[in-house]
């Protein structure tokens, strides 16, 4: 035991020139130049709050408000925010331990398997090219409005008009263009384009700041209380609301995304997922409560809800400042979807499951120019043709899905001792003497075990390895919120029959009730492995059900046919895995990209030490002696 311990400590003194050898073979088996780490924390928030407040803060507020909730928005905000809290905190604590771009695809990957991180990753994918084409309509529609609809009439008159229900109208070139066009600002390196995000971002927030001022100024608190009250559509509209709102927040992925990039992933990704969400909810909630103070929630409009509230307290001038911040808010929306795109191609094709072409890093840039000029012409011809308003809602079922796969995975990591050959810890913080080192390795070999005063447990349920308990209760757990999803969604009469549902469906859901709890029980019953993280999400296994069960919900409620659309998007992955990403995976290569995942050390700036399964000694489980 003292000899293994002490080739443990070896190996933390020994750090740094084992990760140089190891990243230089790295580099050799994969012929690739790394990204550079360049991006400050300040740059990965901008980012962030870019990716999340587009357009939709000038536009989505007016329809929430006169529509489903008045001026309880407020509160809509306030629940969809935190929702997307739960899945944010998730991705936090991965993008301090996995420090690769990729986001929820590198996460499953490395907790569940290659076969559900390409499922992830391919829509994922999807997502974001929908996402940088729906934005780049969407800014050209506005400057289409701004100029009296000249554009759209001019190619009406020279192209005609295309009739096809999943086709737009209309062509629309100017869409195509800007995609190209902020495609090719990607090209010029990521500091550089974080530069004109940063701006883009900071004239965004100038606005917000403005509406938010102004509005308050001219606040009328009877808007609150008359005209039905805060709330004239009840809970159940304060509910639909925050449905809606959720995917206001839906872009913090992208500070994930950014890991390979970042100087020290470790505690910049943390960092800007708070201080971006924060930012972002303040900004919503106060746009929101401005706009239901200045004017009735029956009189706002929801095409133009900013400007006419303004018009309509004589500020007529405000609309030109409205829609400088609302073209800069959908130009920083539409970088974040361009950044976060490639990037997801680019981790893929690392992994041997997309084209190896897409995994070359240009050596002066350090961009992936290939895979960004390849995105960026597919996000151009989809924005060209297609009527985004059909796909919006497809892309949704990528986003709940990535959600919910990165919070299982955060319950499912942190109950996995080390245990295979593959399995990798990096440290944030070395143990710098033979006691602090022995708690360590004893820390590792308990985790994903139960603990003491519950072994009582293995005589019913029998002996299994450490961790399989807890990451079964995590899909009998998911399964059984879709269940019950389900029979909310579609039960019909059966459920909200006036005397009560049926006694049958009754019992069905307590008994899925029920299962949901005791796998969540029998999950806190084992030892979580914790150290070495700079940041850990807090209240485990809570915090990520509650976020699998939120999203799991928001997933049965999707339109049945985008469920189709998800088949016939997933089966042409399919084809692609089977027919080429098998066999070029590199899952079981001697050195894959996943082999010498780093952390940063924030007091050295130098990279961590791992640790992996055959550096540490195995003693028998403590419930096994018992």
């Amino acid at each position: 035991m003292g000899g293994l311990r002490n080739r443990v400590l070896c190996r933390f003194v020994s750090s740094t020139c084992f990760q140089m050898n190891r990243r230089k073979t790295l580099g050799e088996n994969l012929m690739e130049t790394p990204l550079r780490r360049c991006l400050s924390t300040l740059d990965i928030t901008m980012l962030g709050i870019g990716h999340m407040v587009g357009a939709g803060i000038y536009v989505l507020t007016g329809t929430v408000a006169h529509n489903m909730a008045g001026p309880a928005i407020v509160l809509s905000f306030l629940i969809a925010g935190f929702a997307s809290v739960l899945a944010a905190l998730c991705y936090a604590e991965f993008g301090s331990r996995v420090p690769k771009a990729g986001s929820a695809y590198v996460y499953t990957y490395v907790t569940i398997g290659e076969f559900w991180a390409f499922v992830i990753g391919w829509n994922i994918l999807l997502e974001h090219m929908i996402g940088a084409a729906s934005v780049a309509r969407a800014w050209s529609g506005y400057v289409d409005a701004l100029a009296g609809g000249v554009i759209a009439n001019a190619t009406a008159g020279a192209f005609g008009e295309m009739h096809n229900d999943m086709l737009a109208k209309t062509p629309d070139f100017l869409a195509f263009v800007v995609c190209l066009a902020y495609c090719g600002l990607s090209t010029l390196g990521v500091k550089g384009s974080s530069y004109f995000n940063s701006f883009f971002t900071m004239v965004n927030i100038a606005v917000i700041v403005f509406v938010s001022g102004f509005g308050f100024y001219w606040a009328d608190y009877h808007n609150w209380t008359d005209y039905g009250g805060f709330a004239p559509f009840g809970f159940s509209g304060i509910l639909s609301g925050a449905a809606t709102c959720f995917y206001a927040y839906v872009g913090f992925d992208s500070i994930a995304t950014s890991g390979e990039e970042a100087r020290d992933p470790s505690f910049s990704i943390p960092v800007a997922t708070f201080v971006s969400m924060s930012v972002v909810s303040v900004g919503y909630m106060c746009v929101s409560a401005a706009l239901t103070l200045m004017v009735p929630y029956t009189l706002i409009n929801p095409t133009a809800a900013l400007p006419d509230a303004f018009a309509s307290h004589g500020i007529t001038w405000a609309r030109i400042v409205i829609s400088i911040g609302a073209l800069a808010g959908m130009t920083t929306t539409l970088f974040g979807s361009l950044f976060s795109l490639p990037r997801g191609v680019y981790a893929m094709a690392q992994d041997g499951l997309l084209f190896k072409v897409f995994a070359r890093v240009n050596e002066k840039t350090q961009v992936p120019l290939i895979t960004i000029g390849v995105c960026g012409l597919f996000s151009a011809v989809v924005a060209l043709f297609f009527d985004i308003e059909k796909l919006v809602e497809f892309m949704s079922i990528g986003t709940l899905m990535a959600y919910t796969i990165v919070s299982a995975a955060v319950i499912i990591l942190r109950y996995r001792p080390l245990g295979s050959k593959s399995d990798v810890l990096p440290l944030t913080e070395t143990p710098t003497s033979p006691g602090s080192a022995k708690e360590f390795v004893d820390m590792l070999n308990e985790a994903g075990r139960l603990k003491p005063k519950f072994y009582w447990i293995e005589r019913i349920l029998g002996s299994y390895e450490p961790g399989v308990l807890p990451a079964s209760c995590v899909f009998v757990f998911t399964v059984s919120c879709a269940c019950i999803f389900a029979i909310l969604q579609w039960g019909g009469r059966a459920v909200y029959h006036p005397n009560g549902p049926e006694w049958w469906l009754a019992v069905l859901l307590t008994f899925l009730v029920a299962v949901s709890l005791i796998t969540l029980v029998l999950i806190a019953v084992h030892n979580q492995s914790t150290e070495g993280l700079r940041f850990k999400v807090p209240w485990v296994p809570t915090l990520p059900a509650l976020s699998i069960a939120a999203n799991v919900a928001l997933m049965v409620n999707l339109n049945p046919m985008t469920w189709v659309r998800f088949a016939i998007w997933m089966s042409i992955g399919f084809v692609i895995y089977f027919a080429y990403g098998m066999r070029h995976s590199k899952e079981n290569a001697a050195v894959s990209s996943y082999s010498g995942l780093l952390k940063s050390n924030s007091r050295s700036g130098e990279w961590g030490s791992t640790l992996t399964a055959k550096d540490l000694p195995s003693t028998p489980s403590s419930q096994t002696e018992n």
